[in-house]
């Protein structure tokens, strides 16, 4: 099996050492691919070259909606392109009320026909905030699968964190599904519950089975920096490993 990994796991490594490091520690490691969260201090050009140096892949990139308004979103396009992304996924939005999400889904329509042009599929990465209900209660998942065409990258601990079991939704989303992030975490910890895989509740092992059945991309993201993130990325993929049949 190939894994991704969500290189905002690493951001430490990012910060002191620079993407070619994280991406030379990345495939040591094992991982297939990787997902961008940023490219450091480093050009898309760069990148490039780094990422041939060390025979990954690009599963996609989380880009912040800021960079898709229209004085950004040329760059934006250019980078996608230098590196080989052929999917973006927005990370997080504020969608806390109807009119910030109202804002939001404009933000996206505007976006959409540039990045379609360029061949380039838009994703939404959920937290759990966005599978409860915001302060008009409505719940922003559904509004985004009804009103919206993006795919979606389910992050199936913050599903589990808000109560929705992961597997159970990997089914219902469908063909929306693209990718999942594989994580693990204790709830009743709240924000900071995090966990390296296999050190949590969450149903690391049955989202995987279902992940392989369904041909998904399963992309680590293991955010605690415990004790550090090579580290952790690590463990996960020690863990992944062990899973396999």
């Amino acid at each position: 099996m190939q894994y991704g990994v969500q290189l905002y796991s690493v951001r430490d490594l990012t910060k002191s050492h620079g993407i070619r490091e994280v991406l030379r520690r990345v495939a040591e490691i094992g991982y297939h691919s990787v997902e961008f969260a940023g490219f450091g201090d480093s050009t898309a050009e760069e990148v490039r070259t780094y990422l041939a140096e060390f025979g990954l892949a690009v599963d996609g990139a989380h880009i912040g909606i800021k960079e898709l308004l229209p004085e950004k979103i040329d760059q934006t396009i250019e980078n996608m392109k230098t590196v080989g992304c052929k999917s973006v996924i927005i990370p997080a939005a504020k969608v806390n009320t109807m009119e910030n999400m109202q804002i939001f889904l404009d933000q996206l329509a505007q976006a959409l026909p540039k990045l379609r042009e360029a061949d380039i599929a838009v994703g939404f990465h959920n937290h759990d905030t966005e599978y409860l209900p915001n302060e008009d209660g409505v719940i922003p998942m559904r509004v985004l699968e009804e009103q919206t065409d993006l795919f979606f990258e389910l992050d199936t601990y913050w599903a589990f964190h808000a109560g929705v079991d992961p597997v159970e939704e990997m089914e219902r989303m469908g063909k929306r599904l693209r990718m999942i992030h594989i994580k693990d975490g204790i709830p009743s910890l709240g924000k900071d519950g995090g966990k390296p895989l296999g050190m949590g509740e969450a149903p690391v092992a049955k989202v995987y089975e279902a992940a392989v059945k369904k041909g998904l991309p399963i992309i680590v993201e293991s955010e605690t920096l415990m004790p550090d993130g090579p580290t952790e990325i690590s463990v996960c993929y020690r863990y992944l490993k062990t899973l396999e049949k």
